[in-house]
């Protein structure tokens, strides 16, 4: 009667008897999370235009009373763009046309259409590079479970093609004596503040590296809170390029001394271009948490609750230092997989099922097991390529993850 065909298909993938139906102003609508019981709740708010459409500003989850300021991010809206103009190629804007696809026998070749682009962009990505001789340092940055590792090992194999050497450097090595790490509001010891990071020598060895010079970069024994009394003498061959991985690769601060010219800044996340239905949108955080609650099952020896009850001091962290500097990225890579959910539902849903309801984390874990409901699984994981971001969660990868 209201025309909502996606939610009519929707809920007949789903072995469910009853749905919640809500009722406002002769209008009548689904929602798979709760709302709130009047409409006179919600006075906190703003519509803003925003082209091809618009943006509904909410509140900030730890300032619920007013709206925070209005950030201008292009890049992010036309990553946001290409994750839709993408799905409506495949015609998989909707849950309920992943499982038709599922169901008509044609998950493999999603699969194999889906790899193809992700490698087609990290393609272009080291072409680009390889074209520019000027790149000498290559910054990756981007929130938790966004696949940068295997996004990292997979850039580095399409540099190899182009003639150049990846050189890894890791930021771990450049911390501050434990006595000089500056410390949080609690008085612990705060290692992901940049200033954990002894900048100015990170700076140097940089600097001396790009011209041609050798250094010795130092070795941070983690026990003892301090350097070892030797480190590693290293020198660039003349096809090397630097490649580095840190949740402060975005941050000017970090590379201050680099001339922009010879960095590159890559931004990886996890956008999702997926809706339920007409007006049920997939939070691109949704995704990236059942990422980590089935990688830290696998990997980590984590069960779903751990993860979950931790998941709100990650979130704190990226906000913090990561997506306030999103936008100084020169480019964008987007690793979320159109047919990850339908992959990721048989794992994550008895690790979900398994979590108490004496837990604090049990209404996220009933949350998310409601969202994977409307899922069909897909079985033929065979398709899913050694290399595929996905498999660095489920497993399989051929890459070190």
């Amino acid at each position: 009667k209201e025309g909502l065909t996606e939610k009519v298909k929707l809920f007949k993938d789903t072995d469910k008897e009853k749905v919640p139906v809500y009722y406002c102003d002769g209008t009548v609508d689904f929602f798979y999370s709760p709302c709130v019981p009047s409409t006179g709740y919600l006075k906190v708010f703003d519509i803003r235009f925003y082209f091809p459409g618009i943006i509904l500003i909410a509140p900030d989850v730890y300032n619920p009373r007013s709206l925070p300021a209005f950030v201008d991010v292009p890049k992010l809206a036309s990553i946001f763009k290409e994750a839709e103009d993408w799905a409506s190629i495949l015609n998989i804007s909707y849950v309920s046309s992943l499982n038709d696809m599922i169901k008509q026998g044609r998950g493999r070749d999603l699969i194999l259409v889906s790899e193809a682009f992700h490698e087609k962009k990290i393609s272009k990505i080291a072409d680009y590079i390889a074209s520019n001789k000027m790149i000498k340092v290559v910054l990756i940055a981007g929130p938790s479970s966004s696949g940068k590792t295997s996004f990292i090992h997979r850039l580095s194999v399409q540099l190899r093609v182009n003639g150049l050497k990846p050189f890894p450097i890791s930021l771990d090595n450049y911390f501050v004596p434990r006595e000089l790490t500056p410390k949080d509001e609690f008085g612990n010891y705060d290692f992901e503040s940049i200033d954990a990071l002894d900048l100015p020598l990170f700076n140097e060895h940089l600097i001396k590296l790009i011209q041609g010079e050798e250094v010795e970069i130092p070795i941070f024994n983690f026990k003892t809170g301090e350097r070892e009394p030797e480190g590693r003498k290293v020198k660039l061959d003349k096809n090397q390029i630097i490649l580095m991985e840190g949740i402060h690769g975005l941050n000017e601060k970090l590379t201050l001394q680099i001339p922009k010219d010879n960095k590159y800044k890559i931004y990886v996340s996890a956008i999702t271009q997926l809706n339920l239905d007409e007006h049920n949108r997939i939070p691109t955080t949704q995704t990236r948490l059942i990422r980590r609650i089935v990688r830290d099952s696998q990997f980590r020896s984590s069960d779903a609750a751990e993860t979950i009850n931790m998941w709100p001091m990650v979130r704190k962290g990226e906000e913090k230092w990561i997506f306030p500097y999103q936008e100084q990225a020169d480019v964008m890579f987007n690793s979320f997989l159109p047919y990850e959910l339908p992959v990721l539902k048989k794992y994550a849903e008895p690790l979900l099922k398994k979590v108490s309801q004496d837990n604090p984390a049990y209404s996220i874990a009933k949350e998310i097991l409601e969202f994977l409901s409307y899922f069909l699984p897909l079985e033929d994981e065979l398709a899913i390529p050694p290399n595929s971001i996905i498999r660095e969660f489920i497993g399989g990868s051929c890459l070190d993850v």
